[in-house]
């Protein structure tokens, strides 16, 4: 049976890498993957799922009126990267299409944002996954990373601003909840 899968975490825990690794898993079984990213995501430019160790693949993007349902392909499995960037119904349709079409589908994305509100997407991933998995970061300080934070270009941290911001190593960086608190 197919299952609709959410793994998550802070920033720069090895998300994309980890879909990467699992597009090559299915491909040299001889199995055909469909990539997706998010269209807003242009930092290492549009359609393109970049690891920040360096593997790089083209992708399909979506946007928010993309329909994965009505767009599927057939493929042995679909993997979204940026999932936090999904509409509620999009993630809803992902869920049907693991249930009804048999496609397992496997989507990576933040949790919440930089002020630590959930991005609409992953709440609605987190309510309709069949399997939540963490993927484990670590702060500065040591402990499990958990949250994210934005800083403008002098480092300080910003807090207020809109929701989505793309942006790197220079503009978000990895917390725990300590440090999310007192940074």
């Amino acid at each position: 049976m197919a299952k609709l899968y959410f793994r998550y975490s802070a920033m720069n825990a090895g998300k994309s890498t980890a879909l990467l690794q699992v597009a090559h898993n299915y491909e040299e079984q001889g199995q055909k993957v469909c990539l997706y990213t998010a269209a807003i995501d242009n930092r290492y430019g549009t359609g393109k799922i970049t690891s920040r160790l360096g593997p790089q693949r083209e992708a399909a993007i979506f946007d928010a009126e993309f329909d994965f349902f009505e767009n599927a392909p057939a493929v042995s499995c679909i993997l979204v990267d940026e999932a936090q960037f999904l509409s509620p119904a999009q993630a809803r349709q992902l869920h049907k299409l693991a249930h009804v079409r048999g496609i397992p589908v496997i989507c990576y994305g933040l949790r919440s944002d930089f002020l630590g509100e959930p991005f609409p997407g992953s709440s609605y991933l987190m309510t309709l996954a069949d399997t939540i998995e963490e993927l484990k970061n670590i702060c500065t300080c040591g402990k499990k990373a958990t949250m994210n934070i934005r800083v403008d270009e002098h480092g300080k941290r910003m807090t207020a601003g809109e929701q989505i911001s793309i942006g790197g190593n220079d503009r978000y960086h990895h917390v725990c909840g300590r440090c999310f608190y007192h940074g």
